[in-house]
């Protein structure tokens, strides 16, 4: 974090205690105005001026500004829509009131129409409720007369206004959300002749976008903490997208610091297993050696730990709790037959690292984890989050494990985190179109439903008889957000803008763009295009020696066509 320059009448006693704000604010006028109460047609007016340009100027005075009015019976009560997802809060600037005392307002944010309109429970999770966990959406506030405030930091795209008291008129001049977010370019891109496709990617890379805050969270509403297991898919977009940016590391260093050994991360062994899978991965694409050497002692010593815990014949005990992802829980056989696969796939990347790190004999012990953790395979149980890792990990053959339950289906069953390894295993398997069918399915389902991010979790069996989140849900129907959702995700707690549902960012550029590492710090990369039934697609890939540009075009005959210009010090195989 970099130390902000403050002004010098801030003598030494501040040293140390200032940090600057890396992070950019802009500020955005409603797109559309949802909904608005006004029984009599005379508790709203001049609505029209909040969707104008504003200039976080209060005016004293009365002209040019919406009037709400709440009477003894009715509250007046306006709904707005800002058009994304969006991280930050609510600018308010006000003008004269009828009430030379503050007058106090309700402001609901919403990441849906229907949670704008909810109520807030946050004794127990239920369906049809929405929760302030990690971050406030539902506030009781006194607001100015010829003023301006701000309130709320947290995720959502819509927001409420009540006017509480009654026989009170309040005048509003501007009501602009504040997007607080990490300015960077997207130095990676998707172009095809799908713009379903174009648009998934393009979805994918703001989703993670938004929740590249200090530290890599998860969901800009809920879950605003560090996830080592949920970072993985992101980590892949972020590679893809932004190339390299401090986020990563620096998220890394903390989550050290929070979980020190012999703790697990998140107090969960599998996030600890995602630790070092991550860290291959980031090494590959970056090269940054310094970096490694400075997890060095925490890598080796998660090796020692899971070691310690994993017998000769393949048994082990890492831990009790067995976590893939939600929606895989209760297949508790095929949980634990996806966790092992975890516990070897890690132990291969670890050995990878130790060797990087001149470290042979705990490369040794890393693979004798994997040996001893081969000799006791268990079986998949039809769950698709375990099949795939198997065959990420390479205990099972990739086209058996698609042919027997990942494929099976469609999309049935795909969840939004562990869908990224899915899709993983349908390309190991040769099944690129099969993928490509899938993420038109089923994360272009999201966005018929008015998605702008990607969502904790999605079923393709909520779509049936269910309304657009940015639509007033009309009777009959089901509201998409709050009328779905399960475990720790129930109605509107669910997340609308959660990281871990970005993988077909990051599985496009690799497979349909085609980009592979095969050297680490991207100095060797193959391209090797999997179209489908695309006609073209072209993009852009950053590495650390610059960006790299690709096109693919199929010709008459069906064969590809590349065109590709790669930066000094990157080698290109086809």
């Amino acid at each position: 974090m970099s130390k902000a320059d403050i002004p010098p009448v801030f003598g030494s006693e501040y040293r140390g205690k200032t940090q600057k704000d890396e992070l950019t604010r802009v500020y955005i006028s409603p797109l559309r105005i949802i909904w608005k109460n006004d029984a009599d047609g005379k508790m709203i007016s001049n609505e029209e001026v909040l969707v104008l340009p504003g200039n976080s100027q209060p005016e004293m005075g009365k002209r040019n500004m919406c009037v709400m009015t709440s009477t003894e019976n009715d509250t007046a009560s306006i709904m707005f829509d800002y058009g994304k997802e969006l991280h930050g809060g609510l600018q308010l600037l006000m003008g004269g009131s009828s009430r030379r005392e503050p007058s106090l307002v309700r402001i609901r944010f919403g990441e849906s129409v229907g949670e704008c309109n909810s109520q807030t429970s946050n004794s127990e999770w239920k369906v049809g409720y929405s929760t302030d966990d990690h971050a406030k959406r539902d506030i009781f506030m006194e607001i100015p007369r010829d003023g301006m405030i701000e309130i709320g930091n947290t995720g959502f795209r819509f927001v409420r206004i009540d006017l509480l008291q009654k026989n009170t008129t309040i005048r509003l001049k501007e009501a602009r959300a504040i997007l607080r977010y990490r300015d960077i370019p997207y130095l990676g891109s998707f172009n095809s002749s799908d713009e379903r496709l174009n648009q998934i990617w393009l979805t994918g890379a703001y989703t993670v976008h938004l929740n590249m805050q200090e530290f890599l969270w998860d969901g800009v509403k809920r879950d605003r903490v560090i996830w080592l297991g949920d970072m993985h898919p992101e980590v892949a977009t972020i590679m893809s997208v932004f190339g390299y940016n401090d986020v990563v590391p620096n998220t890394l260093d903390l989550a050290c610091q929070q979980y020190p050994l012999p703790g697990w991360m998140n107090g969960m062994s599998a996030y600890s297993l995602w630790y070092l899978i991550i860290h291959n991965d980031w090494y590959t694409h970056n090269g940054d050696l310094d970096f490694l050497k400075k997890h060095k002692d925490y890598i080796l010593g998660l090796i020692d730990q899971i070691d310690s815990k994993i017998e000769t014949g393949g048994k082990e005990e890492l831990a009790k709790n067995r976590f893939l992802d939600w929606p895989s829980s209760p297949n508790k056989e095929g949980v634990e037959a996806g966790y092992r696969a975890l516990i070897v796939w890690a132990m291969k990347d670890a050995e990878n690292l130790c060797y990087i790190l001149n470290e042979p004999a705990y490369a040794k012990k890393a693979k004798d984890c994997t040996d001893k953790m081969s000799r006791y395979i268990k079986g998949h149980n039809n769950l698709k989050q375990a099949a795939s890792l198997m065959a990420i990990a390479g205990i099972m053959d990739a086209k058996k494990a698609c042919e027997e339950v990942v494929s099976v289906g469609g999309a049935k069953d795909f969840s939004t985190f562990y869908g990224y390894y899915m899709l993983q295993a349908q390309a190991k398997a040769g099944e690129y179109q099969e993928a490509i069918d899938i993420i038109r399915q089923f994360w272009g389902g999201m966005l018929d439903m008015g998605a702008t991010t990607f969502w904790e979790d999605f079923n393709m069996d909520w779509l049936e008889n269910a309304a657009r989140l940015d639509e007033l849900t009309p009777p009959g129907k089901k509201d998409i957000h709050g009328d779905f959702g399960a475990y720790c995700y129930p109605g509107f707690r669910h997340s609308f803008c959660h990281g871990w549902a970005s993988g077909p960012t990051a599985w496009m550029t690799e497979h349909i763009l085609g980009v592979k590492i095969v050297e680490p710090g991207c100095k060797v990369i193959k391209i090797e295009p999997h179209l489908g039934d695309l006609k073209w697609v072209e993009g852009t890939f950053p590495t650390p020696h610059g960006v790299l540009t690709i096109k693919h075009t199929k010709d008459g005959n069906g064969k590809i066509v590349s065109e590709i210009n790669a930066p000094k010090g990157v080698k290109i195989i086809r």
